[in-house]
């Protein structure tokens, strides 16, 4: 198959070999997707501005070593899936918390289906493939009612609890999020145009309050917030503070492939400093 030069280096990055699709090869694709590539708000902290632009994507990916969250990840990911042949679309998600889904927060998430993989576990050939929740599902589900064990973690998905969305996946008991539905009618990447300018930008974002980066793997999820590193697996969350701004940026690089090459001295400066000044407040409010 042949593939442009953005994405030749995207699958380089991703260190496996691009081979025509199947579930296997799906799935093979999606882990190599949440482990190489990290969900990532630190551009956000460093005062830059990402679109939801899936080229632009592809190439912060691809020659920059960057990430994103949801809209640049998952849509990077459908360009990519798209090119090696794969039947895949594009949907309206909306993560939730413990107050349950709303037609308000349907656009904050965006959800792939990749279809025509028919097997024993789809027999339809459809598929759930989700690189832009962090640390939620490793591997694509098929888009089947019933649980799924994925590593250490179990999740739901099925019929919505309530009103919104035609499908809802339940998180694992140590998520970061309670759950997310969605619809199965497709949509276009400019859907999330607005909502990625509000949830970038406003000082009531999560996004905007606390830098988050996040990794899933077989055995479990990386997470920093803030200066806070934790590794959660199936029972226990670990949980350290890293004091220093090299020590931070160490673990950026180590564990969750995130080296913030293109990122000048200065700006690295800046952005530690808001990393920090905010961890001083969120400490400050715990006495």
């Amino acid at each position: 198959m042949q593939l442009d030069d953005d994405l030749q280096a995207y699958v380089r990055r991703l260190g496996i070999e691009a081979e025509p699709p199947s579930v296997a090869a799906l799935a093979r694709l999606h882990r190599a997707q949440l482990e190489r590539i990290p969900y990532e708000t630190t551009w956000i902290h460093l005062g830059d501005r990402w679109s939801v632009d899936r080229a632009e994507s592809v190439q912060r990916i691809a020659h920059r070593g960057r990430g994103g969250y949801c809209f640049h990840v998952n849509g990077a990911f459908s360009v990519l899936l798209r090119a090696l042949g794969y039947d895949v679309t594009l949907h309206v998600g909306g993560v939730f918390g413990p107050d349950g889904p709303s037609p308000e927060s349907i656009d904050n998430h965006l959800v792939l289906l990749v279809h025509g993989l028919p097997d024993d576990a789809s027999p339809d050939g459809t598929w759930y493939a989700d690189a832009g929740l962090g640390d939620a599902i490793h591997a694509p589900l098929p888009l089947v009612a019933g649980t799924y064990r994925d590593g250490p973690f179990e999740f739901g998905l099925g019929p919505p609890s309530g009103s919104v969305g035609d499908w809802e996946l339940r998180h694992h008991e140590l998520g970061s999020f309670t759950g997310m539905v969605f619809e199965r009618e497709r949509t276009t990447i400019d859907r999330f145009a607005a909502r990625n300018v509000v949830l970038s930008t406003s000082p009531e974002s999560v996004f905007v309050k606390t830098l988050t980066v996040q990794r899933r793997d077989a055995d479990g999820a990386d997470i920093v917030r803030g200066q806070v590193l934790s590794r959660v697996a199936e029972t226990a969350t670990e949980v350290r503070t890293l004091e220093t701004q090299a020590e931070w940026f160490d673990a950026l690089a180590d564990i969750f492939g995130l080296t913030l090459d293109d990122v000048d001295d200065d700006a690295r400066a800046r952005l530690w400093q808001r990393v920090h000044t905010t961890h001083e407040a969120w400490l400050a409010s715990r006495t």
